[in-house]
């Protein structure tokens, strides 16, 4: 059994095992408003190669109506190419241990507003906190656009390297390096929302500034490169590993979600999953989250900072990156919409009405510390029998990818995986969402692909179902982010390796 470590990030698999619980009890996005019989209606058309839809639309009088489409079904040979055209895999070689990453994404926006990173940093020989490497995996969830997200891809995770420099090179104190990433993210937060602020103070002179007179900086070679990612947003979530120190630690910014899935060995042999959360949803649902937003801002606004679970009943995260218009001023809002966006023919959101003391939001993250146990081990008879091997996002996700790498295949009954794989509830979290996911034991989950990113996207739209799988992937954008978001899976996991160089282990694999 590998020890395997797996990251499921972002809205990224969470949301949409969760989301295709959601739909069967509302049926349509609930910013929507759809009513559930729709879902209902959906899936109990009869068999065919096309299916149809009430979809919202504006009537003649301006008003929301609804309105039938038909749409044509994909067919499964398109279904599985889409699924696995964007799955990647690599494998690296250290001593003593393999390292391998998957990944897999599949879009509902258009462009897709999901992103991800990672990176590999082996150490000098010299290094005197080495043997050992730092191993980064992100995936940024963006929402408003894909601008946040996109820059966070390039630049949030040498953000967090030029931080973790700052340190002595020895230094494993767990405090000191969660302090260092939310540092990183807190700074590149800065910068993204400033670099506006900046070019207009550059451009504009005094006189102009006593006047009260926004210049015309629409044509600036910087104009919308950088108000674009500071008025779009971005959830981010972060996992860093220290194998040198053994250590393991994941930041969260935003309504992401993580879970240790801990290998345990028994005496039957045939062990056991146990799962310990990492990460809780940083929305206005969270009332640990609820409770600090009003203590960082006056009494008077204790029922408006949060109103029905949003932030000034707008944001549903609490933490981003972007979403400038939870963090400028009412007037630094209005001078930069005349001086970027009224030349380029677009517009700012109007300012939330509530708006009275920003920032509402923040990029800080809340960072999370485990030891891990990695190859190779100094005593191989104590090797320990309980260890760390996934970072996911639910119980379900723990059984399908135990399973996965259990080699399972074919398909499954979702009422008899957890015999096959066991788990157990470790810590709780709260949930933090406007829905409560339910998990299912009727149908069948799919155990058909070889990239495990692509099997667990496969199982969040309907595993074995393929009827579900090809409706959900029939319908176009943008109508599909009703039913769906982007999707972006990151799988991490280790494997013992043997004592001798990468090259000698490589030209085996």
């Amino acid at each position: 059994m590998p020890r395997t470590l797996l990251t499921t990030y972002s809205t990224v698999l969470v949301r949409h095992i969760e989301w295709r619980q959601r739909i069967a009890l509302a049926g349509c996005d609930d910013s929507l408003g759809g009513p559930s019989y729709l879902y209902y209606r959906y899936y109990s058309q009869p068999r065919s190669e096309s299916f149809d839809l009430n979809v919202r639309v504006r009537g003649a009088d301006g008003k929301p109506a609804l309105e039938k489409q038909t749409f044509s079904m994909t067919p499964m040979d398109q279904v599985n190419k889409r699924l696995a055209e964007n799955a990647t895999s690599k494998v690296t070689v250290r001593p003593g241990v393999v390292w391998k990453q998957a990944t897999a994404q599949l879009s509902s926006n258009s462009p897709i507003e999901d992103a991800y990173s990672s990176a590999f940093v082996q150490r000098d020989p010299t290094d005197p906190a080495g043997p050992g490497d730092l191993l980064l995996f992100a995936i940024m969830d963006g929402h408003r656009s894909y601008h946040t997200s996109q820059l966070l891809s390039k630049v949030l995770l040498p953000a967090i390297g030029l931080q973790l420099q700052q340190l002595t090179t020895a230094d494993s104190d767990p405090q000191k390096v969660a302090l260092a990433i939310q540092s990183a993210f807190v700074n590149l937060d800065w910068e993204i929302i400033n670099a506006p602020l900046r070019i207009l103070a550059e451009n504009i002179d005094k006189l102009a500034l006593a006047n009260q007179q926004v210049p015309d900086l629409s044509q600036h070679p910087m104009a919308l490169a950088t108000m674009q990612p500071a008025i779009s947003g971005s959830c981010a979530i972060m996992a860093l590993f220290d194998t040198a120190h053994q250590n393991l630690y994941v930041a969260c910014t935003g309504d992401s979600r993580a879970v240790a899935g801990v290998y345990e060995e028994t005496e039957d042999g045939n062990g056991s999953w146990r799962v310990e959360v990492l990460s809780e949803d940083q929305t206005g649902r969270n009332p640990s989250e609820l409770k600090r937003m009003q203590s960082e801002h006056p009494a008077d606004e204790a029922n408006t900072v949060i109103m029905r679970g949003r932030v000034l009943g707008g944001l549903e995260p609490t933490r981003a990156f972007g979403d400038a218009r939870y963090k400028w001023p009412r007037d630094v809002q209005e001078a930069l919409h005349k001086a970027f966006m009224e030349g380029n023919a677009k517009t700012l959101r109007a300012v939330p009405s509530m708006l009275k003391t920003p920032p509402y939001v923040t990029a800080r993250p809340e960072v999370t510390h485990r030891k891990l146990s990695l190859p190779p081990y100094a005593n191989p008879s104590t090797k320990p029998k309980s260890m760390m091997r996934f970072l996911l996002s639910s119980e379900e996700v723990v059984a399908l990818v135990g399973g996965h790498l259990a080699g399972l295949k074919g398909s499954v009954p979702k009422a008899q995986l957890p015999e096959m794989v066991r788990t157990t509830s470790g810590s709780p979290t709260v949930n933090g969402k406007s829905f409560e996911p339910r998990r299912s034991t009727e149908g069948k989950w799919a155990f058909v692909d070889d990239n495990v990113c692509t099997h667990l996207i496969r199982n969040a739209l309907g595993g074995a179902d393929e009827s579900k799988l090809r409706k959900l992937l029939s319908i176009p954008a943008p109508l599909s982010r009703s039913y769906r978001d982007d999707i972006t899976v990151t799988v991490v996991w280790w494997e013992d390796g043997p004592n001798a160089t990468p090259e000698q282990v490589r030209a085996k694999l």
